[in-house]
C-alpha cells in the first residue's frame, strides 16, 4: 500500500509500466470536469470515475488481476486497510469483475483519503473504501485499475 499526493507520483512510476500509464493519465486529465463512467486508458489500464455519498460501513474487498490507484478528486473519506491474510472470504472471488468480499476481525489501519491524494492498493491490501470521516460527505473519486 502506498499513500501520497499526485504531485509525488513519479516516485512510483518505476514499479511498473502500467502504474506509470495510470499516473500519467491522472496527471494529464482534467479530473474536475470529467464525467462519471469507465475510461479505457490502455490494454491493461482503465479508470472508473465515481461520485457518491460516503457510507457508515462497507465490506472489505480485494483484487487479484489489478492494482487500484484510488485518487480523490473532491471531498474526503476514510479507507480501512488490512493484510489480506488477516481476512475471511464472505463472497467468493468473481474473476470477471476481479473482486471478492471479505471481513476482517484483526488489525486494520484507517487512512483519510483527501482531495489531491491517492492510495495504491496491491492484491495483499484488503480495503474498505467510501467510509464516512465524521459524517456523510459527497465525494468524487477515480479508481484507476492497473493490470498486474
Amino acid at each position: 500500500m502506498i499513500k501520497d499526493k499526485l504531485n509525488n507520483a513519479t516516485t512510483y512510476c518505476n514499479i511498473s509500466e502500467n502504474l506509470k500509464i495510470g499516473f500519467d493519465w491522472l496527471k494529464n486529465t482534467d479530473l474536475k470536469l470529467i464525467a462519471d463512467g469507465k475510461y479505457t486508458i490502455s490494454d491493461n489500464v482503465y479508470a472508473n470515475v465515481q461520485s457518491y455519498e460516503t457510507k457508515d460501513d462497507a465490506p472489505f474487498e480485494a483484487h487479484k488481476k489489478y492494482i487500484d490507484i484510488q485518487y480523490m478528486i473532491e471531498g474526503e473519506e476514510f479507507v480501512e486497510i488490512a493484510d489480506y491474510n488477516n481476512t475471511e472470504i464472505t463472497v467468493d472471488y468473481d474473476s470477471v469483475k476481479d473482486i471478492e468480499f471479505l471481513k476482517c476481525n484483526k488489525q486494520k489501519d484507517i487512512f483519510r483519503l483527501q482531495a489531491g491524494s491517492f492510495l495504491v492498493l496491491f492484491p495483499q491490501d484488503a480495503h474498505k473504501p467510501a467510509l464516512n470521516p465524521n459524517k456523510k460527505l459527497f465525494v468524487k473519486k477515480v479508481i484507476v485499475k492497473v493490470g498486474i
